[in-house]
């Protein structure tokens, strides 16, 4: 198995139950599908470089987990008929960094 991270990039007007639902039904489409997800980041909302969709700002979710190609297909079957993400990426790793966190905000 490989080490993947996924970013998913929603729509900025979704409300907080409805990004909780969609970080549970995504995490539970990788462990259904003969993976395992490692660590799962909320990056919370960010402005984007340019507008997608009309979409000035999106919320950031990002996936750090181990699987295969099957779980990689599964991920981006349901990302393309979500409506509410405008954007992904999944890059692969040889080793996942869990220790830091990208958008940690220091209190």
């Amino acid at each position: 198995m490989a080490y993947y991270e996924n970013t998913i990039v929603v729509k900025q007007d979704l409300a907080e139950k409805d990004l909780t639902s969609l970080k549970d039904k995504y995490s539970e489409i990788i462990n259904n599908s003969s993976g395992k997800v490692v660590k799962i980041e909320q990056w919370g909302l960010l402005n984007l470089a340019y507008k997608i969709k009309n979409y000035k700002k999106g919320f950031f979710i990002h996936f750090k987990f181990e699987g295969s190609k099957k779980t990689l297909n599964e991920i981006e079957k349901k990302v393309k008929i979500d409506g509410s993400i405008i954007r992904n990426l999944t890059v692969k790793y040889r080793k996942l960094d869990t220790k830091s966190e990208f958008f940690k905000k220091d209190k």
